[in-house]
């Protein structure tokens, strides 16, 4: 948006939020649910973890409704924020409780550039779902194609009924979209002393 104002349902649904409407929560648990698990899945590699998560995540928000600023962006990318910091903390005090029955169990301590790295791992691995669930339909469905059926780009801008410039142009966008999974954390995507912390 050229204003960077959000979408107005973000900011009536901060509102009601705030007001303590419980169907405001049912509201966006139904909107974003999906998102907030999946992420978390995604990071944690546990459905149970996911699950708590999920919960965790949408209590914060129902508990701290004015923690979300509509002028910050949007209230799927506060949720996704929500989601990521919530499942690093599960990694990292899994991570820890494991390293403590190593460490009285006589095993040796985890080390902290593993943790590290599988952090970044899950992250990045977030941060591409995030980026596909929200890039434009056109962009992920070339994406689709080439890289799940294993299209090429000729077979894709058939399928799609584009041109093979338009096809070649979707799929040169979406990879630059993915491409910034790796190289921009979802962490660092708010802006300094955005909201509070979860």
């Amino acid at each position: 948006m050229a204003n960077n104002a959000p979408p107005r349902w973000d900011r009536k649904m901060q509102q009601r939020l705030a007001r303590g409407e419980a169907a405001a929560l049912g509201e966006l648990y139904d909107r974003f649910a999906s998102l907030v698990h999946s992420q978390a899945h995604r990071m944690l590699d546990d459905e149970s973890a996911a699950d708590l998560v999920t919960r965790e995540v949408f209590g914060y928000v129902w508990e701290n409704p004015d923690a979300y600023d509509p002028k910050q962006g949007s209230m799927r990318s506060w949720v996704a924020r929500l989601t990521h910091r919530q499942s690093v903390r599960r990694l990292l005090s899994t991570a820890t409780a494991g390293t403590h029955e190593d460490t009285q169990d006589g095993g040796d301590r985890a080390d902290p550039a593993d943790l590290e790295e599988r952090v970044r791992r899950a992250t990045a691995a977030a941060r591409a779902d995030y980026i596909v669930a929200s890039m434009p339909a056109p962009l992920r469905a070339a994406l689709e194609l080439a890289y799940i059926q294993r299209r090429d780009y000729r077979q894709t801008a058939a399928d799609l009924g584009v041109t093979e410039d338009e096809a070649r142009r979707r799929l040169r966008l979406g990879l630059q979209l993915l491409s910034t999974a790796h190289t921009r954390p979802l962490e660092g995507s708010a802006p300094p002393g955005y909201g509070r912390r979860l």
